[in-house]
């Protein structure tokens, strides 16, 4: 099981990787709260995205949020890591998203 920590790091990492990406994202109008929920360990973050970046990333959840990742530690890091497909962990419910259809839409042209 990853630690907190080391999911933290995994949020920033990404955003990191979003943010030398930027002006692609800019091309996608999407402004929303996002939460990242770890089951595991029961507990969360939760950021924004705006204009293909994450900002603000903070401990706690946000029910507010519009899209909502729901996985397990480990599987989180192995998402950022690159060691676990998005979609295939998805298709194995290693993982969800709760968003409006049309913001997944928008969403996939980002990752």
């Amino acid at each position: 099981m990853a630690t907190v920590d080391e999911c933290r790091q995994a949020l920033h990492d990404l955003a990191a990787r979003l943010a030398e990406n930027a002006d692609a994202g800019k091309k996608i109008d999407l402004d929303r709260p996002i939460a990242a929920r770890l089951t595991d360990l029961r507990t969360a973050f939760h950021c924004r995205l705006r204009g293909g970046r994450l900002i603000d990333i903070a401990d706690g959840d946000d029910p507010q949020a519009k899209i909502a990742l729901i996985t397990t530690s480990d599987d989180l890091v192995a998402m950022v890591a690159g060691r676990l497909d998005l979609a295939r962990a998805i298709a194995s419910r290693q993982a969800s998203i709760r968003a409006n259809p049309f913001d997944l839409l928008k969403l996939r042209k980002l990752l």
